[in-house]
């Protein structure tokens, strides 16, 4: 493809429309705008304009987004107004540039035309150009990023990214690793907002308790004394009915011992200590009974563990007596 001075020169009387393009040097970003009816007059004008010496040619032009070598006119005519053109010298290798944003050559309008196929196509290989220089980058992908990436079938990925298909796939595997936990913390998220928000209206209904309990503080029937006095009798520390009331769970930050307090307590008692009602003071009794059985069942297994290790230990000591018993005998 050697470019010669009158390649580009219209024939008398013959009118060609001129393509607006927009063209510059390997590695470089300035760029020179410029019109052309053929390739032959866009290699010429490249010379002038970006100075290329005239013993580095023969000037290959490509597209300045994915290095596709433009040698056809056909092909030329139709891409679109203000393409952008990288003009390789002699034996220059393109280097993608991200100066050019990934989308330099489409313009607005090839979208409108186009925008299913050629739209979605760039934006994979866009993305994957990233994770090309830094695979560190899939930390920075949005959701919507490693879903293309995950979409795109394993051998074009391949192609673009210069891997096998088992590495791709391998690729593929940790995208999908990553929008899931991205979808579990999102949930878990959901999940604590809900939980802090049933704290809140809980903690609505226990402030309505406290004051519809003081309004009948002077009205004190025969039953409510009783409790009242039941309430002075609870051996329960501040320390442990602070935890029943602000723990999540609080059979898990429970000593075993204080475990056992709680289980032996009277339930209205502790449910007027908690300001609880007795339902939820019981279910509290339930499962703090049951972390003690479970805590009291892993003993007893590590009793079992050490006994049994202990037993293996001594096999070996106590089947040497016989051995030298016979040695004596002899």
């Amino acid at each position: 493809m050697e470019v010669t001075g009158s390649a580009g020169a219209p024939e008398p009387g013959e009118i060609r429309n001129l393509k607006p393009c927009l063209l510059r040097r390997n590695h470089s970003r300035e760029q020179h705008g410029v019109a052309a009816s053929c390739l032959e007059e866009l290699r010429s004008k490249a010379c002038d304009i970006l100075a290329i010496d005239k013993s580095l040619t023969p000037v290959t032009l490509v597209l300045a987004e994915d290095g596709t070598i433009v040698d056809d006119d056909d092909y030329f005519l139709c891409l679109p107004s203000n393409t952008k053109f990288v003009a390789l010298a002699n034996n220059e290798k393109w280097a993608y540039n991200n100066s050019d944003g990934g989308t330099a050559w489409i313009s607005q309008e090839s979208f409108d035309v186009d925008e299913t196929d050629s739209g979605t196509e760039l934006k994979w290989k866009n993305v994957a150009r990233q994770l090309k220089e830094d695979l560190s980058s899939i930390i920075l992908l949005s959701e919507e990023d490693l879903q293309v990436l995950i979409d795109v079938p394993c051998s074009d990925l391949a192609r673009e990214l210069c891997q096998s298909c088992a590495t791709i796939q391998g690729l593929q595997n940790t995208l999908q690793q990553v929008l899931d936990q991205r979808e579990e913390a999102r949930q878990s998220k959901q999940l604590l907002e809900l939980y802090l928000q049933a704290l809140e209206k809980e903690g609505s209904i226990l402030s309505k308790q406290e004051e519809s309990r003081a309004g009948f503080s002077e009205e004190v029937d025969a039953v409510d004394t009783g409790i009242s006095g039941e309430i002075s009798e609870i051996t329960l520390t501040s320390q442990i009915l602070t935890a029943l009331k602000e723990k999540p769970a609080p059979e898990l930050s429970l000593s075993s011992q204080d475990l056992e307090l709680v289980t032996k307590e009277d339930p209205k008692a502790l449910a007027v200590a908690l300001n609880w009602d007795i339902k939820k003071t019981e279910n509290v009794q339930q499962a703090c009974n049951q972390e003690l059985a479970l805590r009291l069942q892993q003993i007893q297994s590590l009793h079992s563990l050490r006994n049994i290790s202990a037993r293996k230990n001594s096999l070996p000591g106590e089947l040497q007596n016989p051995k030298r018993a016979r040695q004596d005998l002899t």
